[in-house]
């Protein structure tokens, strides 16, 4: 973003109002996410984060900028949302119940109605994951058997749960105030913000190692360069494209010959940008969580040893659901036959391919191909830490996981706030002009 791109936000009223409507909307995200639960004792919670930094709890608490270390009124964050969206899509891919797809047709108000279930059903899962994390985290001590709750009664049980599931329904109904009524994905930004404000204490957590002889500086050196190579090996990832030349007929009408252009139909490499990602890890995290919290059980030890991060099941799991959410979501967001129906309506065609049937085969091939390749490269950038980690043993703090989203959400939203400058400099073009048998006129 240019000097003169940054000056013309703040030269935008209405750009600088939702701007700075973001920004209060996401400092009173970081404010609630600082308020813990009463009766939690934090000495043990943080003695349990320290010791499972670079597990999957560190993991979480990096996702949830440090609610889940705090057990903080949004420690269950927007994860039972993101739950119930995926849960919704797949009932709707796989055509259970015919009303959800006539409802999926009606339009704007089919949308709202699908809308209101998936909030209803993301209350049900946060009632049940708040449940089963406000019991895993009565049986959590520290040591000398210090109990991180310090009054496991049925009161506590019940104040807490209603406290986690108010919580994610705060913090989804913030999000969606942020989509509207600011620039970006409002449940996308939340969740950047949650990272991102982890970034300066992992920094100063380099720098103190460094500094104390427990990290050599030739290592931390390296740490910083593969961020800086993961930086732009994910900023590459997400603006390439491929573009596939279309041409259009000319056609007459009247003494004037329209059409005969050439244009491109553009398919970015990674479609699903991050949120392929953020499904995949709020698949991943809530079972091996709530182990963490109960490291003592039988039943948690064997999850914790066959799916702890670095772990190769850990790895291949993340993967698989990596690609699947890729595949997922873009056969819900791109229909290959309303493409090839548009492009063959206004006169369009494919350069060696008929219009039609063939033009519709010929777009799925290239998104299959084009979805796969995609997915690769995100499951190699998303595994690419943990595989660091266990192979030299070094704490890699900033995550291929948290780079992908931080870098993904902050080019979706430098790219909503330069559609908002271009329309902002396109209305004076317009103002004062009438339209006239499809041509502009002024009228000034």
């Amino acid at each position: 973003m240019s000097n003169n791109t940054v000056a013309n936000i703040f030269n935008a009223p209405e750009l600088r109002k939702r701007l700075l409507f973001v920004l209060g909307a996401l400092a009173v995200f970081r404010v609630a996410a600082a308020i813990p639960i009463p009766g939690i004792n934090a000495d043990v919670l943080r003695q349990l984060f320290q010791a499972n930094q670079n597990g999957i709890l560190g993991f979480m608490n990096i996702f949830s900028g440090g609610a889940l270390g705090r057990f903080s009124i949004l420690a269950l964050g927007i994860m039972p949302y993101i739950n119930a969206s995926i849960i919704m899509g797949l009932v709707r891919g796989a055509h259970i119940f015919p009303a959800l797809d006539r409802m999926h047709k009606e339009g704007e108000s089919g949308r709202r109605k699908e809308n209101q279930i998936t909030r209803i059903f993301a209350l049900f899962l946060a009632l049940l994951q708040g449940g089963m994390m406000t019991f895993a985290i009565t049986r959590v001590q520290g040591a000398g058997g210090v109990p991180a709750v310090v009054d496991p009664s049925l009161i506590f049980f019940a104040t807490t749960l209603v406290t986690l599931a108010a919580g994610t329904m705060f913090v989804m109904w913030l999000g969606e105030q942020i989509t509207e009524k600011g620039v970006g994905n409002g449940i996308s930004l939340i969740i950047f913000a949650g990272i991102v404000d982890r970034l300066p204490g992992a920094i100063m957590e380099i720098k103190e190692r460094v500094a104390t002889g427990e990290m050599d500086f030739f290592m931390a050196m390296v740490i910083v360069a593969a961020v800086l190579f993961i930086t732009a090996l994910v900023v590459w990832l997400e603006t390439a494209q491929r573009q596939i030349p279309v041409q259009y007929a000319k056609r007459q009408i009247g003494n004037k010959m329209y059409g005969g252009q050439t244009s491109y139909l553009p398919l970015k490499i990674d479609q699903s940008g991050v949120i392929a990602v953020i499904f995949a890890s709020s698949v991943i995290s809530l079972p091996l969580t709530i182990a963490s919290f109960n490291q003592e059980a039988p039943w948690a030890q064997k999850i914790l040893n066959a799916m702890g991060r670095g772990n190769i099941w850990y790895m291949l799991l993340f993967s698989a659901l990596i690609i699947f959410f890729c595949y997922f979501y873009n056969s819900m967001t791109i229909n290959p036959s309303d493409v090839a129906d548009n492009m063959k309506k206004s006169g369009g065609f494919i350069t060696g391919i008929r219009p039609g049937e063939p033009t519709k085969n010929y777009i799925e091939w290239v998104m299959n191909r084009l979805t796969f390749c995609g997915a690769i490269f995100v499951c190699l950038v998303a595994i690419m830490p943990d595989a660091f980690r266990a192979k030299f043993g070094v704490d890699f703090y900033f995550g291929g996981t948290a780079l992908l989203i931080v870098v993904g959400v902050a080019l979706d939203t430098v790219g909503q706030v330069q559609a908002h400058l271009l329309a902002r400099n396109y209305e004076p073009l317009m103002k004062g002009s009438k339209r006239i048998k499809g041509r502009w006129f002024n009228i000034q």
